[in-house]
């Protein structure tokens, strides 16, 4: 009995987490929509929007954590594709929860050549649908949006391998610009 009143309160439990977090598990902006405003700061204190990659390419990256295997490789295969990247037009930045001093550690540990911005409430990540929240514990989803040089989301990602992530979106948005990938 102890048991079955036990399990009853736990499904309880999960479902008020799973109907308090529902405005964050939201989709956020679709393909051809205007890419939510953000302004956040960079590993180095720099406050960075959305308006100052107007005109070109941006790839938006949420991850996880800073430091962990999913999200270093992740980071290191924008790192590796960067100047293919900017070949093409795009520039890159992250966002995830963690601070600005974590990101800085992160970035110089794996000679990051673009901003990792700190979203520590979540507030960007949930208008671009990139949020779990479990009440005790807040993580950015690993989504990346490919925003075109309008604003506009040209194209979403959430389900691509880590270490072969950037390879992805170099090969869209060799298609998107009609440019060739390098």
């Amino acid at each position: 009995m102890k048991m079955v009143n036990w399990l009853s309160r736990w499904s309880l439990l999960l479902s008020l987490l799973a109907a308090i977090s529902l405005p964050v598990w939201a989709s956020g902006p679709a393909q051809g929509e205007a890419a939510p405003a953000f302004r956040l700061a960079d590993q180095h204190g720099v406050l960075r929007d959305l308006s100052e990659f107007r005109g070109r390419w941006l790839v938006l990256y949420f991850y996880p954590k800073d430091q962990t295997q999913g999200c270093t490789e992740q980071a290191c295969s924008f790192r590796d594709d960067f100047v293919k990247l900017k070949l093409l037009g795009a520039e890159v930045v992250g966002i995830s929860l963690d601070s600005k001093e974590s990101h800085a550690a992160f970035a110089q540990k794996y000679l990051l050549p673009f901003p990792l911005l700190s979203d520590p409430d979540g507030e960007v990540a949930a208008r671009y649908g990139a949020l779990t929240n479990l009440l005790v514990l807040k993580f950015a989803k690993r989504h990346t949006f490919l925003i075109d040089p309008q604003g506009k989301v040209a194209r979403r990602y959430t389900d691509l391998d880590t270490a072969t992530y950037a390879s992805r979106i170099v090969k869209d948005l060799s298609t998107l610009t009609r440019k060739p990938a390098h």
